[in-house]
């Protein structure tokens, strides 16, 4: 069921008259009419009185967006995503620039004519794909809606800076989605420059290169002077052999959107990294948020293609709205199919943040939520003065957690303010 289910939509699913599910919520000392949205408690509690179970799914067609196991024999071997992530100025922009001049395929088509969100690079014997965005904050995005963006993270780090607190942010993230990191220690050549001091300082966030007897692979890297990018690229296809990584490049197609944005005489377009099966000008889609049909498919080459198969970064033409970062997208059957499950998914999410407007998570709901079963797990970010302070509150934390049901997963702790990125 959607959450928000009426009385009678419920009495419809349970084969009821809406009359009998009324008179057993006024034995519960609720007083509610036929077209009265329920809570989940109240759900639960009917259904588990008619000996059916129930599960939520917050949006009709959520279920479309669940990705499908497929068979190991249609399976094929697929290019690693990698992201860059990293603190302000420390080369994550010279680093994409230098990877995209490495690209052998480009220079023979006269050079990238567009600058995508995401675009493949042709090293030696295999293929990468790059994700170009502001860093975690799309990565955080494609996170919270519960789609896996990167395959592997490469974490630049200055080596006359060393690590800073965006550097720590990027750590976090890229653990709690549990990616491997890749170190690039940057401008190496540069005067005061310590490469050894930044490995020393890695291993406080439990990464020791590889050199140290650890699993981290660390190359050393200037991305101005493009020194070092060859052996970074094939440390990355090191990493993804032991990935093995595959997909389904014959199935319905599915991928996630990297941005969206709206172009003058396209209308609005989408980036989109199609993750698996295939998709073709004219197909029908739908993505979380919005619908279209396929205008145009154009590669990083600013080439428009026919037909493309994953995994392949791609911009489409035809979106009814600007999609979001982090979105799905799905090919489905029909025109028809997509614009009713798409009318039907906008009314939801109306409703939905209507709902949400009014009522806001406290610590009482979490508590009903913990005591009915419903979560097990607890995510915390930790702020505090100082680090003293921070320690001692997460080891509290951790300890009443191992007395309890609930497990608490600190995903980032740092000192100062609570901010809008948190």
């Amino acid at each position: 069921l959607t959450q928000n289910t009426t009385v009678s939509e419920l009495a419809k699913k349970l084969e009821v008259k809406p009359n009998e599910l009324i008179k057993k919520l006024m034995g519960l000392g609720v007083i509610a009419t036929m077209n009265q949205s329920l809570s989940e408690e109240e759900i639960e509690v009917l259904c588990g009185e008619m000996g059916k179970k129930v599960k939520f799914k917050e949006v009709t067609g959520d279920d479309i967006f669940e990705e499908e196991e497929d068979a190991p024999s249609l399976l094929k071997p697929r290019a690693p995503v990698v992201t860059i992530m990293g603190h302000v100025d420390h080369g994550k922009t010279s680093l994409l620039d230098a990877v995209r001049e490495s690209d052998l395929v480009s220079k023979e088509h006269g050079g990238i004519t567009q600058k995508m969100a995401a675009y493949k690079v042709q090293v030696g014997k295999g293929e990468i794909i790059f994700i170009d965005t502001p860093g975690h904050a799309a990565f955080t995005a494609m996170r919270a809606r519960g789609a896996k963006g990167a395959d592997i993270v490469i974490l630049i780090v200055a080596a006359d800076d060393g690590i800073m607190p965006q550097t720590v942010e990027a750590i976090d993230h890229a653990k709690a989605a549990g990616v491997p990191i890749i170190i690039a220690i940057n401008k190496i050549d540069k005067e005061g420059s310590n490469p050894e001091k930044v490995k020393q300082e890695l291993t406080k966030y439990s990464l020791v290169p590889e050199e140290w007897g650890g699993r981290t692979q660390v190359a050393l890297i200037s991305a101005k002077n493009r020194i070092g990018i060859q052996e970074l690229l094939e440390k990355v296809l090191l990493e993804a052999e032991l990935l093995e990584l595959k997909t389904n490049p014959d199935a319905t197609g599915f991928g996630i959107v990297i941005e969206g944005r709206l172009e003058k005489g396209k209308g609005p377009v989408g980036t989109v990294l199609l993750q698996r099966g295939s998709m073709k000008v004219g197909s029908p889609f739908i993505t979380n948020y919005t619908y279209g049909k396929v205008k145009a498919l154009i590669d990083g080459h600013g080439t428009r293609l026919r037909e493309v198969k994953a995994i392949m970064p791609i911009e489409i033409l035809g979106f009814e709205e600007v999609p979001n970062a982090g979105d799905k997208i799905k090919v489905l059957g029909s025109e028809k199919e997509v614009k009713e499950i798409a009318m039907r998914r906008s009314s939801d999410l109306r409703r939905i943040g209507q709902e949400r407007k009014k009522k806001k998570m406290t610590l009482e709901d979490l508590h009903k939520k913990i005591e009915s079963g419903a979560e097990k797990k607890l995510n915390l970010i930790i702020k505090g003065d100082g680090l003293g302070s921070i320690e001692a509150l997460s080891d509290a934390l951790h300890r009443v957690s191992g007395e309890s049901s609930i497990e608490v997963n600190i995903i980032h702790k740092d000192a100062g303010e609570i901010t809008e990125t948190d």
